[in-house]
């Protein structure tokens, strides 16, 4: 299966599958059970989904399970905006699991279910989120869209809004502390982390795991193997509850790049 031959590429390197995520701009041509919506990002898409046809996440977990047999098998949930949606996705997959023991597949060695935050209600929920999964993806792009009230697809708002902004990176070091406190892995994927002045800031917020293009891969790492990361870390303590001047962080972090000769 193509899920197989994913695994067998990846050459024992770790690899996360991620459940259906149709729905907003993620359209499938041959899903005839889409439904119009006039606001499809905030609509019937990812989890909301497949718990409402559970067919489709069956068959997506019975493919997997059976791929993954004899490896570690890591599933990620999209779209998670309540604890209980991972509960009734753990029922699915333990349904799967125990249908599939029955007849004597080979299985994973284990199962690690994660959720992917990217809706702000999970803010709230941060501690009860990290002790429910073994590990949380932040999906940037969804989760700048819904803090910010901003259409990442609008044209005339596409640079009114900065990612690297105080109050969405107060944010992303909530999660990153809880991931710490829960001792949860927290890992961030979306086009956040593709820019090095970006990935410096992540990195100062905490986040050790961060998801970019391979295009991206050598300036992030020219700039990484010139981070002083003590300092960087004094820098965020210092600016990021009361930036100094009142100044834009980007402008802070591209000025804390420059006197100290980072490539960005």
């Amino acid at each position: 299966t193509l899920y197989s031959d994913v695994l067998e590429a990846a050459r024992g390197k770790p690899v996360t599958f991620r459940t259906i995520d149709i729905g907003g701009d993620k359209v499938l041509p041959y899903f005839k059970g889409a439904i119009q919506e006039e606001n499809p990002a905030l609509g019937w898409r990812a989890i909301r989904l497949t718990l409402d046809r559970p067919g489709l996440l069956r068959t997506q977990i019975r493919a997997l399970l059976k791929a993954s047999g004899g490896r570690e098998l890591k599933l990620m949930l999209p779209m998670v905006t309540e604890l209980g949606e991972i509960t009734q996705a753990r029922e699915i997959i333990d349904r799967e699991v125990r249908h599939l023991s029955r007849f004597a597949h080979h299985l994973p060695t284990s199962l690690k279910l994660g959720a992917m935050l990217e809706v702000p209600s999970l803010l709230f929920q941060l501690d009860e989120l990290m002790k429910a999964v073994d590990f949380v993806s932040v999906g940037s792009n969804d989760l700048f869209q819904f803090v910010m009230a901003v259409d990442r697809g609008n044209t005339q708002l596409a640079n009114r809004f900065d990612t690297l902004s105080a109050p969405f990176l107060r944010v992303l070091k909530q999660i990153a502390d809880a991931g710490v406190r829960n001792h949860t892995p927290v890992t961030l994927c979306g086009e956040l982390a593709g820019k090095p002045i970006s990935a410096m800031a992540l990195i100062g917020l905490g986040f050790r795991s961060i998801s970019m293009s391979p295009a991206s891969i050598g300036p992030v790492k020219a700039m990484l193997t010139e981070l002083p990361l003590d300092e960087l870390k004094a820098f965020f303590d210092d600016n990021l509850m009361a930036p100094a001047q009142g100044l834009p962080m980007r402008a802070l972090l591209q000025a804390f790049a420059d006197d100290r000769s980072i490539p960005l």
